[in-house]
């Protein structure tokens, strides 16, 4: 036998069994390399597994699974990595794929079967579970499963029934004993999640809904509800969170897309009210807040921020009629709101009238009692209630507390007007209109005096010798004495 040729019969030419022998050859040389290279990934994955590194192992166990796709035990040892690290659903094929090649393998049949069951397959799980015991009776494994099989699916009719008859409380009893079996059953954490929020136990069915987003891919449902949930719980910043992620999965996601915006200019106005506020814009702080109940106007604890922020900067703005309103509307939201009390209580501060300041600073303390702000409030409350039975510098010219300089200075000329001892002939009206004069001059010069005004309005008076004693206030010229007319000699004083 030869290879015919263009001029006959070729020397050089191979023979037919002389190719088949060389390709042979070649075979088994490649063979050879193939199974070295199986048997080194086997090896190291079966290092890296003893070591925990299981990412490592899995990687060494593809090779191998690539190398030789037929070997029933890469196979199964990939099967047990992926269960290692998690990821039953990935394991589940593997060990299907076991099974073909070697369906009598009980070992991997019963790794199937209690994946199944963990799943929430009771029907499937029970069969592999016979599978096993009709290959081996003694198998207790096994054995102990079937024997569950029955309670898990009165359970879950149980289960059912109570949901059907709205008793909430007993189907989350019988769905939390079926989850200690099926942990990576979706569907029962789903109606778990369902009984919590009826019972009013959000942050458990918050976790319940997160599960599910691992046990389910793409679960952009799942990630809605978590977001609503945070967002009812008034937990704006965890709301855009989980929101993002149904985002990232679904970019135009006909529910969560709308919702996202609304959350996202919600967490904005709620950061800019709170920064408005910090930093004593209170005009500003006000118009945000109220921005924030025209994108909110029913979820309570928004609406609840909102009138709190507009509570407290409309008093602290001095718009006593609007912020008696508004800290009473918070008050109607949460009658145990400690900052709307005091935020009352100063405002009645501002309009001197220190008794019902007291009453709700002591309304706030009974509800907290170390409260900062309430403790130091009542103690100036009750300094100035004091200090008014004595003199009152903005009772003595008629302005307000939080009257600016030019509002004093106004009312001071406008009185001292009225009461220049000059004005007067008697001698009796003459001494009584110094008296009246010597106030009006001694109110404008503590109200226009930056650190005095503080004192009197933390309770204390400059011109009062008894309460500066000790306390450094010879340094002051108040504090020597306050006369308007001097020392001794008539008075002459002249207006402009």
């Amino acid at each position: 036998m030869f290879w015919p040729g263009q001029g006959g019969y070729n020397a050089l030419e191979p023979t037919l069994p002389f190719l088949i022998v060389s390709i042979y050859l070649q075979m088994q040389g490649i063979l050879a390399n193939t199974q070295k290279d199986i048997d080194s990934h086997l090896e190291m994955g079966k290092k890296f597994l003893a070591a925990g590194q299981l990412a490592d192992a899995l990687s060494h166990y593809h090779a191998a699974v690539d190398l030789d796709p037929d070997n029933y035990l890469t196979y199964f040892k990939r099967a047990t990595v992926f269960l290692a690290i998690g990821k039953s659903k990935s394991a589940l094929p593997d060990l299907e794929r076991v099974l073909e090649i070697k369906p009598d393998f009980s070992a991997a049949r019963l790794q199937k079967a209690n994946i199944l069951l963990k799943q929430g397959h009771i029907d499937r799980a029970e069969h592999e579970y016979k599978t096993v015991l009709a290959k081996d009776s003694e198998n207790a494994e096994a054995s102990r499963h079937i024997a569950e099989i029955p309670i898990l699916n009165s359970l879950l009719e149980s289960a059912k029934l109570f949901m059907e008859r709205r008793d909430f409380a007993a189907a989350e009893q019988e769905l939390s004993k079926l989850i200690e079996s099926c942990p990576w059953d979706a569907n029962l954490r789903e109606s778990r999640a369902d009984c919590y929020i009826e019972l009013h136990e959000y942050f458990k069915a918050i976790n319940d809904i997160k599960s599910t987003t691992k046990l389910v891919g793409d679960n952009t449902g799942a990630f809605y509800r978590i977001s609503d949930l945070h967002y009812q719980l008034g937990e704006a910043e965890d709301s855009l969170r989980e929101i993002r992620e149904c985002l990232k999965l679904d970019p135009d996601h006909k529910m969560c897309f709308p919702f996202y915006k609304k959350v996202k200019k919600l967490v904005k106005q709620m950061e800019q009210a709170r920064q408005m506020r910090n930093e004593g814009e209170w005009d500003d702080c006000v118009t945000k807040a109220k921005s924030m109940l025209k994108t909110e106007s029913l979820v309570h604890s928004y609406v609840h921020t909102a009138k709190s922020h507009i509570c407290h900067c409309q008093a602290q703005a001095g718009y006593k009629a609007e912020a008696v309103k508004s800290c009473n509307e918070v008050l109607t939201l949460d009658s145990h709101s400690v900052d709307a009390l005091c935020d009352l209580a100063d405002l009645y501060i501002l309009d001197q009238d220190y008794e019902t300041a007291i009453e709700y600073f002591q309304k706030a303390l009974g509800i907290s009692e170390g409260h900062h702000r309430a403790k130091e409030g009542m103690e100036k409350a009750q300094k100035l209630l004091k200090q008014s039975k004595k003199r009152d510098y903005y009772k003595i010219l008629g302005v307000s507390r939080n009257a600016p300089k030019k509002d004093i200075l106004k009312a001071y000329r406008k009185l001292a007007m009225v009461w220049h001892p000059d004005k007067f002939e008697l001698e009796e009206e003459k001494k009584e209109a110094e008296k009246k004069f010597m106030d009006i001059a001694a109110a404008k010069e503590v109200l226009t005096d930056p650190e005095a005004r503080q004192k009197f309005d933390n309770g204390e008076d400059p011109l009062d010798p008894e309460q500066q004693q000790g306390q450094g206030g010879h340094g002051h010229p108040f504090f020597h004495g306050f006369n308007p007319f001097g020392s001794g000699g008539s008075f002459k004083f002249h207006f402009n």
